[in-house]
């Protein structure tokens, strides 16, 4: 996504009037407003309904707190950009703290459009970027375990075909291909038809070996 393209946004404001003008402010700057909500709890909700790019949060909320809120939306959707916005100007949070509720940062009352278009759309990028760092690290996590369950798979044709490494890869690598299922499902079923591995229910047969 550009940087200058529209962002989807939650409001989470208990007072209507200032609802209405961050909504007008919103529109005016090209953003898309999916919905409004006066209480914490309200948001929350509305952001697993919705599931916007960012929620412009209000720190002093009924039913739940802002931070409070916050920290159930980064639970639930680590994804969402989140925005704290407060009136009480002598309330400050560390950055541990906007770590701890999962927001990005904290605006100040009354938000120029300026300000807040520039807060929103930082907070969206840095949501997007650690989105994709962690979509990164669980893919080279999978990969690892796959490697891991063909290796001990591997391990245990040798054992009982007495054929080598590489015969016993091209076992699993034929039976995969005549199954058509990933290897790493492959390498499953013959760990799970070692005897034992379902306490004693049937194991399933291991793959056949490759023809001569």
């Amino acid at each position: 996504m550009s940087d200058q393209a529209p962002i989807r946004v939650l409001i989470a404001e208990d007072d209507p009037e200032t609802r209405e003008l961050y909504s007008n402010l919103l529109s005016s700057l090209g953003h898309e407003v999916v919905a409004a909500a006066a209480t914490g709890r309200e948001a929350v909700d509305l952001a697993r309904e919705h599931r916007p790019d960012v929620v412009l949060l209000d720190v002093h909320m009924p039913d739940m707190t802002g931070v409070e809120a916050a920290r159930a939306i980064a639970a639930e959707q680590p994804d969402v950009a989140i925005v704290l916005v407060t009136g009480d100007h002598e309330l400050s949070l560390t950055d541990e703290e906007l770590d701890a509720s999962g927001a990005r940062t904290l605006l100040g009352k009354p938000v120029q459009a300026k300000q807040l278009d520039s807060a929103l759309r930082l907070a969206v990028r840095k949501a997007r970027v650690e989105a994709q760092l962690r979509r990164e690290v669980a893919d080279v996590r999978q990969t690892l375990e796959a490697r891991k369950l063909i290796e001990r798979a591997k391990g245990i044709l040798m054992r009982r075909t007495g054929s080598s490494e590489q015969e016993a890869y091209r076992i699993l690598q034929r039976t995969s291909q005549d199954k058509s299922m990933p290897m790493v499902d492959v390498a499953k079923a013959v760990i799970n038809s070692e005897p034992g591995a379902h306490n004693g229910a049937r194991p399933a047969p291991p793959p056949p070996p490759p023809a001569a």
